[in-house]
């Protein structure tokens, strides 16, 4: 039986505010060796997700990146699950959408995020390959 993605997550979570800039978003992201980061409105409330290839990709369309708000850049809507959803089950969500992270929320609020390496240490783990 598969184990609930709260066994497997990373619950420490850090964030950025919608209202951030682009400056603040590759500095969080740069400081605690992040590949992507959930941004959240005022009230913590998840707004999107902004991922390494998202930053890259803006860099590339736009000149004036100074203005630019972490909402302007995130991908709205990010795939988010339960923290009692199966750990194969977000396995498989993650295959289908072609993504490296999905965001763990409970009440709008993140209480986590999983990425593929968390599961891929999951099951050397659990096979005992590691």
């Amino acid at each position: 039986m598969s184990r609930p993605v709260s066994e497997v997550m990373t619950a420490a979570v850090v964030t950025v505010d919608t209202q951030d800039t682009l400056d603040k978003v590759e500095e969080v992201m740069d400081s605690h060796h992040l590949t992507s980061v959930p941004v959240v409105d005022s009230k913590g409330v998840v707004f999107g997700v902004i991922s390494a290839c998202d930053l890259v990709r803006f860099h590339n369309m736009h000149k004036n990146l100074k203005s630019q708000r972490a909402w302007e850049m995130c991908t709205y809507k990010p795939l988010v699950v339960a923290p009692t959803a199966s750990s194969v089950e977000v396995a498989n969500m993650m295959v289908d959408k072609r993504i490296h992270h999905v965001l763990v929320v409970e009440d709008g609020r993140v209480t986590g995020i999983v990425s593929s390496l968390d599961l891929i240490e999951r099951h050397l783990l659990k096979n005992g390959d590691r």
